[in-house]
């Protein structure tokens, strides 16, 4: 009931998820990213709590690799699991546990690994690794193109209604945490329509927080 990946911008070190499912609210529960760390997806018969598990791990200085083994030792019912995770050196593990639903499959490339299950065909992560590792830009550009691969190349068996995309960047919390909880048309292009309007605000929310008074202007009625 899901497709995703996680990745690593190698010019920048930034850190990004997308996601996308059937399930309402699947970024909700499914994606976590940490400035400096990492990025994982934690899907299929979710359980929240092997993400920030997996980063913990990756900040303690384990690799992906590493961080992955130890969350299917400590995990509960990890047979039924998926975890995706990259770390600050760009590289990538899998765990797909094989109660897994229905057709699901993998897929890694250099700073970027996908998953899935439920999917349509076993094509779809490495549609969506190629369609990270063929596009340019920003790494949410990237993600985007991404999410898109995936999508026609199959996605889902069913309808997708719910998806989202985080960012993390140099600060505690996220740059952009994009979401699209439910709707009955694409959510991956909603998200992608938010993409566009946030992208070019992205540099001025973070420095709003960091220090207001070297801000630019707020662009709302009576902002002067």
């Amino acid at each position: 009931m899901t497709f995703s990946l996680v990745a690593r911008c190698e010019m920048t070190g930034m850190f990004g998820v997308a996601i996308s499912s059937s399930s309402p609210a699947v970024a909700a529960r499914c994606s976590y990213a940490r400035a400096g760390v990492g990025a994982v997806a934690s899907q299929n018969v979710t359980d929240p709590t092997l993400g920030p598990l997996a980063l913990d791990l990756m900040e303690s200085g384990l690799s992906a690799a590493e961080s992955v083994a130890e969350v299917k030792r400590r995990g509960a019912f990890i047979e039924y699991r998926q975890v995706l995770a990259v770390d600050r050196t760009g590289m990538t593990a899998i765990h797909s546990g094989p109660n897994s639903l229905g057709i699901w499959t993998q897929a890694m490339g250099p700073n970027v690994a996908s998953g899935g299950n439920l999917l349509a065909n076993d094509s779809v992560p490495q549609a969506i690794v190629d369609g990270f590792l063929s596009a340019k830009g920003h790494l949410g550009d990237r993600l985007i193109a991404a999410m898109r691969a995936g999508l026609a190349a199959g996605g889902e068996a069913g309808p997708v209604h719910s998806a989202g995309m985080k960012l993390v960047d140099k600060v505690a919390w996220p740059v952009a945490d994009l979401r699209c909880d439910w709707t009955e048309d694409c959510p991956i292009e909603a998200v992608a329509t938010a993409w566009d309007v946030y992208k070019p605000q992205l540099d001025a929310y973070v420095q709003r927080a960091l220090d207001p008074r070297a801000a630019p202007s707020y662009g709302v009625p009576g902002d002067e």
